[in-house]
């Protein structure tokens, strides 16, 4: 989609995916991102003019040179500055809408919803002690292989596994950066299970009677078996401990040497040596979940947590399909719509690319 097809052909369609020009109007006002008409008829048309800036490769002056010779707006790039600078919660009222639309439902089987985030970096200078980046934290719904929430921090907005609003019934999928006992527990007691691969320093191990758990002995102790499947708990800064199921399955001989050798070039990086404890659960994938064991085996668990691959997909196929970058501009306020509208032009092209067969992987 080109700034020219913005301006004619796919226009309208546009409009209509986001509730139509009426609609526009309504939440442009409610947001503050269009208050006067001066130089710029219509809500819809500072929609145009953003998108064709953000798709664009020219700055500020450029859009606003091409928008007067189109016909589309007469202002200065100053004054597109100080409307571009107000769009931020309007932009993120859009994304909400369209994400509305792919919300999934418990009714006719249960969502599976898939938890991660990723980054791209502010503009400027970058230093190993700054972390300077914009963080999407998402949701994948695995049934309709769509995203079904997405919320937009900086560097400091830290991922949490009860960001995303629950869906009772539903089963939530997370890495071992989700593995935060308070909010699972959370998210367990709004109705939803819970899947999370496990770290083993990062938990309070409690038995199925609320004892400390060694989990680096009961792994030890289980080389022989090769599989775990054990009621546990998760100790909690708040609250009574939730209760899981501990899974783990011993990895094959040459994923276990790879493990190690990452273990050790990660400690030497750092200064340090591997310890015994890390280069112990080297050995082995390791996952909690709420889900019963009579109703999902651990062989079944574990075919599901494999899919959480598939959002890995989804963000290449978001930094490809349209190019998702950083912004171009260092000001907050002018960068966050800048992210939100590429964002929200991958939600409305994504279902076009696969209807036509086009494969972005």
């Amino acid at each position: 989609m080109t700034r020219e097809s913005i301006l004619t052909e796919d226009w309208d369609w546009l409009v209509g995916r986001l509730g139509g020009a009426g609609r526009l109007e309504e939440w442009a006002r409610e947001t503050r991102a269009f208050l006067r008409r001066r130089g710029i008829g219509s809500a819809e048309t500072l929609l145009r003019v953003f998108l064709a800036y953000c798709l664009g490769t020219g700055g500020l002056r450029a859009i606003a040179g091409w928008a007067e010779a189109v016909e589309l707006a007469s202002v200065s790039d100053v004054a597109l500055l100080g409307r571009f600078r107000n769009l931020g919660d309007w932009l993120g009222r859009l994304v909400g809408h369209v994400l509305a639309q792919k919300a999934p439902r418990a009714a006719g089987g249960r969502p599976i919803r898939i938890l991660d985030a990723t980054c791209v970096a502010k503009p400027g200078k970058r230093d190993k002690k700054s972390n300077r980046l914009w963080r999407f934290h998402c949701s994948y719904e695995l049934a309709s292989e769509r995203f079904d929430f997405v919320e937009l921090t900086d560097e400091r907005g830290g991922e949490r596994f009860d960001r995303v609003p629950v869906v009772a019934g539903e089963i939530r999928i997370g890495d071992a950066g989700y593995l935060q006992a308070d909010q699972i527990g959370d998210v367990f007691e709004q109705g939803a299970d819970v899947l999370v691969r496990a770290n083993w320093r990062h938990a309070r191990w409690l038995d199925e009677n609320g004892e400390p758990l060694n989990l680096l002995l009961l792994l030890k102790q289980s080389q022989k078996r090769g599989f775990i499947d054990r009621p546990i708990q998760l100790g909690r800064n708040k609250g009574e401990p939730v209760g899981v199921r501990l899974l783990a399955l011993r990895k094959p001989d040459e994923a276990i040497a790879q493990s190690r050798r990452k273990a050790y070039r990660d400690a030497q990086r750092e200064g340090r040596n591997a310890s015994e404890g890390t280069l112990i659960a080297c050995e082995w994938v390791i996952l909690v979940t709420s889900l019963d064991a009579q109703e999902v085996s651990l062989e079944q668990v574990f075919a599901l947590y494999r899919m959480r691959w598939r959002i890995e997909l989804a963000f290449k196929r978001l930094k490809s399909l349209i190019g998702l970058r950083s912004p171009p501009a260092k000001d907050p306020r002018l960068a966050k719509p800048w992210l939100l509208a590429n964002f929200l032009m991958i939600l409305l092209v994504e279902p076009l690319v696969d209807e036509f067969g086009v494969s972005l992987s």
